[in-house]
């Protein structure tokens, strides 16, 4: 990975700046995505001092709000002239529905929508340094997304709402990984399992009660679900694997892999949501 590009969101915290960490000390120049920017600044900081690289960046992007990552993509594209590795790793679970000001539901936004529309404005960079990798930080979630409700307007409910977001992330993944085909970019999904970090903070009492206990007996650290993700974005062990999702190192077998007919639904309903045309 050295002299490699990298971009990974979610890099204030967690599995992301974990992530960052682990890319610098093995040479890559990353690019760190936060929302925060003193947060964003206190991870930089720290990534530069326990990796001992001092190639890195970073840039401050909402991913729910479609304008921010717009312009988290065009400060990319004037910056630099590839990107070897994109890592979507941002994700929020909030307890009560919050609708951003485009009309859409906040963990929708987040978890999804947003990767969505930065994927799809950096693929001119990805094929640029081909072979490239897109990783898409998700779960193997069986909450099938109700196209007629994508922004719980009729229905909410937090698990139901944050499983359906991680759901659309794996219909994303399996969606473009077909349309890339045979273009130098793989696309999977990445499943670190249980992990110790701040995600659920937002949660009802009783989720953060039940993944409190969960975290003592399986959970691992940040740093070591990290691992996995660094050897999937590095190894040639994958450098033909595409449309899949990854779990300690191995392909497990996860829901709507086969569902062709969802994956584009969501394609073309993201589409349009995006404003960006269905060919990529």
């Amino acid at each position: 990975m050295k002299g490699k590009i990298c971009l990974v969101t979610g890099a204030s915290s967690g599995i992301g700046m974990a992530t960052c960490t682990a890319l610098s000390e093995i040479g890559a120049a990353v690019v760190m995505v936060c929302r925060d920017e003193r947060r964003g600044k206190a991870a930089h900081a720290k990534v530069a001092s326990q990796s001992g690289n001092q190639s890195h960046d970073l840039i401050l992007a909402d991913l729910s709000s479609p304008a921010s990552v717009r312009g988290l993509a065009a400060e990319f594209n004037a910056k630099y002239p590839r990107l070897d590795l994109l890592v979507n790793d941002a994700a929020t679970f909030l307890s009560k529905r919050v609708v951003t000001p485009e009309g859409l539901e906040l963990m929708f936004a987040t978890n999804y929508m947003g990767p969505f529309l930065l994927t799809r404005l950096l693929i001119p960079k990805l094929e640029a340094a081909s072979p490239s990798r897109v990783i898409n930080v998700s779960a193997p979630s069986s909450m099938r997304p109700d196209f007629d409700d994508l922004q719980g307007e009729r229905a909410f409910g937090a698990i139901g709402a944050f499983g359906a977001s991680k759901a659309a992330d794996l219909l994303f993944t399996y969606a473009l990984a077909r349309k890339l085909e045979g273009r130098g970019v793989t696309v999977n999904a990445y499943h670190p399992g249980i992990v110790r970090t701040r995600l659920v903070r937002g949660a009802p009492p009783a989720v953060r009660i039940i993944t409190g206990v969960l975290n003592v007996f399986m959970g691992v650290s940040a740093k070591r679900a990290s691992q996995g993700l660094v050897h999937l974005a590095s190894s040639a062990d994958f450098e033909g694997t595409t449309g899949a999702v990854i779990h300690d190192g191995k392909t497990v077998k996860a829901p709507f892999s086969d569902d062709v007919e969802a994956q584009d639904r969501l394609w073309q309903i993201s589409c349009k949501l995006a404003e960006l045309p269905e060919e990529v």
